[in-house]
């Protein structure tokens, strides 16, 4: 992933409104090792509920607000994340939901996806021992990863 910038993230929401970006907590960007990365994600500090998630598409950085339901899946069972593709338990998976942009997520139309709690899917691809798993399959898990978000993103930007 190419770094972003403070203003990058900022300006780069399309489904949030001006109030909630001006309380967008800005994650430790510094820190932040950008070649590991196929999105940034972090959840709000301050509304635990609410999470972002910043990646580039088309070349330009292209945010999403998400909203993570207040009930969980059933605790020892199994879950998916519909973006990296692991298998964790399930109460490390969350029902997100994410508010069209535009005059539709003003209507209060959403759509939904089951991800990472902690929207780490980038972190989490990267767990398996390098001596597993291969840097080949890593890149194609990475690039998987990163087609499910754009799509995502693509499907919270459709007007109709």
């Amino acid at each position: 992933m190419k770094p972003l910038t403070e203003d990058d993230i900022r300006s780069s929401f399309v489904n949030a409104t001006d109030e909630q970006l001006a309380r967008l907590p800005i994650p430790g960007i510094h820190e932040t090792l950008w070649d590991e990365r196929e999105f940034l994600g972090w959840r709000d500090p301050q509304a635990s509920r609410l999470g972002y998630i910043v990646h580039w598409m088309d070349g330009r950085p292209t945010g999403i607000l998400v909203r993570a339901a207040s009930g969980g899946l059933r605790p020892g069972i199994a879950a998916m994340c519909s973006f990296c593709h692991s298998s964790q338990p399930a109460t490390q998976v969350r029902m997100f939901s994410a508010p069209r942009a535009g005059e539709a997520g003003r209507n209060g139309n959403t759509i939904g996806s089951y991800i990472c709690d902690d929207l780490a899917c980038s972190l989490l691809i990267r767990v398996t021992p390098p001596h597993v798993q291969s840097s080949e399959r890593l890149a194609e898990r990475g690039a998987a990863l990163l087609t499910r978000v754009q799509n995502f993103t693509a499907t919270v930007m459709k007007t109709a």
